[in-house]
């Protein structure tokens, strides 16, 4: 007999394409810093982290295209924030994992 399933396979991609985007450890540090809750701008960023802005932009860039952060324009300046805290939720885990 067969087990049906209520795998939804649309939502493990996206899930799956979001894990992507936030597995390089720059991304983690963008997270980190916006977990914080203080929406920052691209120069506010690479300030924080000693990048480049062309860098902190690309990151931001993959970041917001995957959903992990939203932004909002103030005159010039555009500031970025965590659309959720969930994801940093699994950061912090696999932080704790390495512990052991």
């Amino acid at each position: 007999w067969m087990v049906r399933s209520n795998i939804d396979v649309n939502k493990l991609e996206a899930a799956a394409s979001k894990l992507r985007a936030i597995s390089h450890p720059m991304r983690i540090a963008i997270m980190d810093l916006l977990s914080k809750g203080n929406k920052m701008s691209v120069t506010d960023i690479h300030k924080a982290l000693n990048i480049g802005q062309a860098a902190a932009s690309h990151h931001l860039s993959i970041l917001k295209n995957k959903g992990v952060l939203v932004s909002e324009r103030d005159g010039k300046n555009i500031y970025y924030k965590l659309r959720s805290t969930i994801l940093t939720e699994i950061i912090d885990c696999a932080n704790r994992c390495n512990e052991f």
